[in-house]
């Protein structure tokens, strides 16, 4: 039982539901603790993967309804399997043992409470490897400070600047208020970036965004947000990898992909408000081929 589950309010819905008693809000989690896969996964950025591979958890159930996301299965159709936290510990303190370079959770949002125990509980069998937390950034800031002293690398998505994109694409009207202030949270937590000696991110701030087609304006208001209000040694991930997965193909405008065109606007942009440090994507990380297959691997 989480006292913070009795009245969910850990995400910026509000809900209000008992989780503890079984009862379901906007992203249909209980108190269970639901994962479809822990692996190493090797196509993060550079700095996350590194040569062995992230040590990922990938957890079901979420807070946006993202009309064209790619791990529809898991965020929106929530298959998985119910672990306990002792099991979740166990995870992670494996994936240390497997080489992992971090432990990466993705999508943890509606698991704070059940994952802050979790990994104090790991960090007492032996876990040292910096924890990611991998997240769409709609997040409260009160959830967030129960996180701080225990993650190390925070790894936000800033998706949207324009709130009628964010409620018609993630049915979400209030996501760029809700982000920006958790980003801020985020980099009061860790900071500017960390690396060791082989280049592997040991803490600090890196913000994601994901071109979508046709939104290259709204992709440089974001960008005009990191440079005003985050030291420029903040690492940004231009994203070009969208494809027109889930429910995508029934809107005409997202149903195609990312044109080199607007991409290279994009990156011609992130320069020119003298922005410094980040990653670019080739065209072909817009397909299939590093979608992870959610077959419970690691759960056993």
């Amino acid at each position: 039982m989480w006292k913070e589950l009795y009245k969910c309010e850990l995400c910026p819905r509000r809900c209000g539901v008992d989780r503890n008693m079984g009862e379901k809000g906007f992203c249909g989690a209980t108190s269970d603790i639901v994962v479809a896969k822990a692996y190493l996964h090797r196509w993060e950025e550079p700095p996350i993967s590194g040569t062995r591979g992230s040590g990922t958890v990938f957890f079901s159930h979420c807070n946006l309804k993202c009309l064209f996301c790619q791990n529809y299965r898991i965020s929106q159709e929530n298959y998985g399997r119910v672990i306990s936290v002792e099991k979740l510990a166990d995870i992670f303190v494996h994936l240390q043992d497997m080489g992992a370079h971090n432990v990466n959770l993705v999508t943890p949002t509606v698991y704070i409470p059940q994952i802050k125990d979790a990994i104090i509980l790991a960090r007492g069998k032996g876990l040292k490897l910096p924890v990611v937390y991998n997240t769409s950034a709609y997040e409260n800031v009160e959830a967030l400070e129960m996180l701080d002293g225990l993650v190390d690398v925070y790894l936000p998505d800033l998706k949207y600047y324009d709130d009628t994109l964010a409620t018609r694409y993630s049915g979400a009207k209030d996501y760029f208020f809700y982000a920006t202030r958790a980003i801020m949270e985020m980099f009061r937590q860790v900071g500017e970036p960390r690396f060791d000696s082989d280049g592997i991110m040991t803490g600090g701030l890196m913000i994601r965004h994901l071109l979508l087609p046709g939104k290259v304006e709204d992709s440089k208001k974001v960008l005009d947000w990191i440079r005003d209000n985050l030291p420029s040694g903040v690492y940004v991930n231009l994203m070009s990898q969208y494809t027109p997965y889930y429910k995508a193909v029934n809107y005409p405008e997202l149903n195609k992909k990312v044109s080199e065109k607007e991409y290279q606007d994009l990156i011609e942009y992130f320069f020119n408000i003298g922005l410094e440090n980040g990653f670019v994507q080739e065209g072909e990380a817009a397909c299939e081929e590093f979608i992870p297959d959610f077959d419970l691997e690691g759960l056993e």
